[in-house]
């Protein structure tokens, strides 16, 4: 429904339901399982007509590096400093963003930028979006993504939203589209690294995966199909609170409050 993924809620799940295993088995497991959710919520997406194919490529070209060594970093990474870096993460995206006003009109970038690209993108109701971003900006920024994405586990959608509506002024809509199908990529990348070395095991950690993955995959369609109906505003504040109280739960566990 918000095109994050679902990693910014199955990473803290999993670290409270499996206290015993290390942060690289637990991204992995995340990453896999945001796999196959979007590809899923990216094939609904397609019908309806709502993703930037061609943004979609480039973001998604981006992700490459950063999903890479993310994986490789998050092998090294202590248990306790994952939980608390996790939980600072999404405490700061979601007050970013439940502070911030999505753009609601076309809004032109300033003169002299480069990099600037328009786009106009029709869906399959007959909807038509104006909108005009930094691609170069979009670039970079998504380059970082991919790498907190992989070494968190969440897929990246979680931030990689909240950056294409406030900071590159995409449509709500078009940016939760469009965040699958390049979260369906980014996913993947990290999910192959974790398999080729091990951290995601044939046996019990593929398994969870998979069983996760039967219901992620449904539930994508179900939240695909209800972000048609709700208002681009409310997307944004359900999103953000739900950060904030993923983050502050998870934070309470890592200082053993909880």
């Amino acid at each position: 429904m918000v095109g994050a993924g679902g990693g910014f809620v199955l990473v803290p799940v999993l670290l409270l339901l499996y206290p015993d295993r290390d942060p690289e088995e637990i991204t992995a497991i995340s990453l896999a399982v945001v796999f196959a959710n979007s590809v899923s919520g990216a094939a609904a997406f397609a019908r309806q007509g709502r993703i930037d194919y061609r943004s979609g490529w480039y973001f998604a070209g981006a992700t490459l590096p950063g999903a890479l060594l993310g994986a490789y970093v998050v092998r090294y990474t202590p248990r306790a400093a994952f939980e608390v870096i996790f939980s600072v993460v999404l405490g700061a995206i979601g007050l970013f963003l439940l502070l911030q006003q999505a753009p609601t009109g076309i809004r032109e970038p300033e003169r002299g930028e480069r990099g600037i690209v328009r786009r106009m993108l029709r869906d399959r109701s007959g909807q038509t979006f104006f909108y005009s971003y930094n691609l170069r900006k979009g670039v970079r920024l998504t380059a970082v993504i991919g790498f907190f994405s992989s070494l968190l586990g969440i897929g990246g959608g979680v931030i990689q939203v909240p950056m294409m509506t406030t900071v590159l002024r995409f449509p709500v809509h078009i940016a939760t589209a469009t965040s699958q199908f390049i979260l369906a990529f980014m996913a993947g990348e990290g999910s192959i690294v974790h398999l080729v070395s091990g951290s995601l095991r044939w046996d019990e950690s593929l398994a969870t995966a998979g069983l996760l993955a039967l219901g992620a995959v449904p539930g994508a369609q179900l939240g695909a199909f209800a972000a048609r109906h709700i208002a681009a505003p409310l997307i944004l504040r359900l999103l953000s609170v739900t950060l904030i109280l993923v983050a502050i739960r998870l934070g309470l566990k890592a200082a053993g409050w909880f």
